[in-house]
């Protein structure tokens, strides 16, 4: 059950903390191993073997309470309507957080499965991919409960002076990197490409009431958060971000992170049947789709987080990812129409 990155300076959670942990629970048994699970970005998980079976054990960062619990009763709901998740194991009082040493912590029964990208899933498969996130969002719709309050607007599209000012640091950055390696070239070209098109597309921002219908989304779908038995998902995992946002943009930011090759491009020939799958599901019209294709464009025409990371955090974590996603935005701009057709036809 591949969940999580971990650096090489984190430890597991010791045989005290995990012994005051288990005993909160029934029927799981002692320690036996607790290996950290090295997939993903964000996230700190470990597998954990005991005498009575294999748990997933993962430990909240942010340590908001409330919320995981919120995001917790949530899976639990979703599954009773057959979305495939993993829910939290209740302890003995039949809490699903677990406080030790002022960290929270969360024990999900192991899964066994794999991630699949894209390029693995024939065209039958994207279809019951895209189905499969439809049915995410309008069982949420169904088993949260809305509140004004995670009604927001949205945030504004990103303004292209602010990005010209970003791409200006990078570079300087970038330039000045003492090993200038490979990736420096690399985010050296892609920065100057970048602010060529952005001078060439700035008129093209999305306008403020542009902006798809919202509700509840599971704010991080992409391969590492789901997990295949066999070629069936058996899984979806890490609901942190679980919120309200323009739930067609998540359908079109996750196809964009399924079906990009290496070189850049999407495989839009899988990109359809995925799309046309989410629109049966949910019933979102092409116009909603088209606004959601332009805005997550945008999005990522202005988009350096990956190199933020490197040069302005020191952490290199995201640098495989970079190359794709670089060449993507590229491709897409000039492939703009076909892409638009490609989630709407």
């Amino acid at each position: 059950m591949s969940r999580s990155h971990v650096t090489s300076a984190e430890t597991a959670p010791d045989g005290e903390t995990l012994s005051a942990l288990l005993r909160r629970y029934d029927r799981t048994g002692e320690a036996v191993s607790c290996e950290r699970v090295a997939e993903g970005l964000l996230n700190r998980g470990y597998r954990l073997a005991t005498t009575r079976g294999r748990f997933f054990l993962k430990h909240h960062l942010d340590g908001d309470h409330a919320a995981i619990a919120r995001q917790h009763r949530v899976t639990q709901l979703l599954e009773t309507l057959g979305v495939p998740v993993a829910p939290p194991v209740p302890d003995a009082e039949g809490r699903t957080v677990v406080v030790i040493g002022g960290r929270c912590y969360a024990l999900h029964p192991w899964v066994d499965g794999r991630h699949r990208v894209g390029g693995e899933l024939t065209p039958v498969q994207s279809w019951r991919l895209g189905g499969l996130l439809g049915l995410v969002h309008t069982c949420l719709e169904e088993v949260v409960e809305a509140r004004a309050a995670d009604r927001q607007p949205p945030e504004s599209s990103a303004d292209p002076e602010y990005t010209f000012t970003l791409i200006d640091r990078l570079l300087v950055l970038a330039r000045g990197s003492r090993r200038h390696d490979s990736f420096d070239g690399l985010a050296e070209h892609r920065l100057i490409e970048r602010r060529a098109l952005l001078e060439r597309h700035a008129h093209r921002r999305p306008e403020a009431d542009a902006i798809p219908a919202t509700g509840w989304v599971h704010g991080d779908f992409h391969p590492l958060n789901l997990l295949y038995r066999d070629t069936e998902p058996a899984a979806i995992v890490d609901w942190d971000r679980l919120g309200v946002q323009p739930r067609a943009e998540e359908a079109v930011r996750a196809a964009a992170i399924f079906f990009v090759r290496p070189d850049g491009p999407l495989e839009l020939d899988k990109v359809r049947p995925y799309a046309r799958a989410y629109r049966c599901e949910t019933g979102a019209g092409a116009a909603e789709m088209a606004a959601a294709v332009h805005r997550v464009w945008w999005e990522r025409l202005n988009d350096f987080w990956m190199l933020r990371w490197r040069y302005q955090d020191g952490d290199r974590r995201a640098d495989p990812l970079f190359p794709a996603a670089a060449a993507l935005a590229v491709w897409w701009t000039r492939e703009y129409e076909a892409v638009r057709d490609a989630f709407c036809g």
